[in-house]
């Protein structure tokens, strides 16, 4: 059975697209799915199946938004996708269980092949627009592009500078270690809680055994992390987490209950008697006291203490 050839004879216009720096031109169309290829240097990490995804293509008969794609560069006739390839790869697989009404997919096509640097920024211009940005692609896209194009080359893209792209990929890296979740994104979630502790308390042992915990279930919240600003300083409730069988909320009823605060006496607690007293006295009462030579005298008496006090802690 012969495939239709890509719908090139369809283009009525170019329309452009400006995404960030970029300025697109580009034609609406319909293409088969096997004339249009994924980006080997795609920016996007992990797995692309997703049943959800699957889902809102079967309830809308089809794409709802058409992948944006280019001239593929080495393969005549065919597309190479700039942004989709998660559309593409659940499309496949509906077609692949039986569903071939959805092997026609809505692409947007670039009137020339773009650069690598081009395609890159308007990658990432498009994500960014996205929830998931935030979410769960940044650190990973960070990641991704000093592998693609170096560091330099990923701060400029993302428009950060090294501090904030070195923390990027901190939190990416320490995400890998998280395994065996529901969802794979919650593992960026854990690492930037567990990273929002201290850094002068997070040793690579405490980083192992929060890992650890996480793996077997002793943990399952990570803004329960959060708890361990309060245990590591503390060397009981620290020594006790450590252990194998140590949780949060264990390590947490061994701190040490805070020194209770020493009470005032003495000579310093009466002078703030005195001070308040004083604060206290509303000003009519204190021009009524003008007049009394009994209150008069008295404030000299405690003017000469005072000041005599002053002198004998000052020698």
């Amino acid at each position: 059975m012969n495939k239709p050839e890509p719908n090139k004879g369809r283009v009525i216009g170019l329309q452009e697209r400006p995404l960030g720096r970029t300025v697109l031109r580009t034609y609406r169309a319909k293409a088969d799915l096997d004339d249009v290829v994924p980006n080997e240097r795609q920016p996007r990490l992990g797995p692309k199946e997703d049943e959800e995804l699957q889902r809102q293509i079967d309830d809308n008969e089809g794409l709802f938004e058409p992948l944006l794609v280019e001239p593929h560069p080495d393969q005549q006739g065919k597309f190479r996708i700039i942004d989709g390839e998660r559309r593409w790869a659940n499309s496949r697989i509906l077609v692949e269980h039986g569903k071939t009404q959805y092997r026609q997919i809505p692409i947007e096509v670039t009137d020339r092949t773009l650069s690598e640097e081009d395609r890159l920024r308007v990658w990432i211009y498009i994500h960014r627009q996205r929830k998931e940005w935030d979410a769960k692609e940044k650190e990973m896209v960070a990641y991704r592009l000093i592998q693609l194009v170096g560091r330099a080359s990923a701060a400029n893209m993302l428009g950060i500078s090294f501090k904030e792209l070195d923390k990027l990929i901190e939190v990416f890296e320490l995400s890998e270690r998280f395994k065996g979740l529901k969802d794979d994104a919650a593992s960026l979630t854990w690492a930037r809680e567990l990273l929002g502790v201290n850094k002068k308390l997070l040793s690579p042992t405490v980083i192992d055994a929060v890992v650890d915990k996480v793996a077997r279930k002793r943990i399952t919240n990570s803004k329960d992390l959060r708890k361990l600003r309060a245990i590591l300083p503390d060397p009981v409730a620290n020594a006790h987490f450590m252990t194998r069988d140590g949780d949060l909320e264990s390590a947490m009823m061994r701190l040490r209950a805070p020194a209770p605060k020493k009470e005032k006496g003495g000579l310093v607690s009466d002078l703030d008697t005195v001070v308040d007293s004083v604060k206290k006295v509303p000003w009519a009462t204190l021009n009524e006291l003008k007049k009394d030579p009994e209150f008069l005298k008295k404030i000299d008496e405690a003017t000469t203490l005072l000041n005599s006090l002053r002198t004998t802690l000052s020698s």
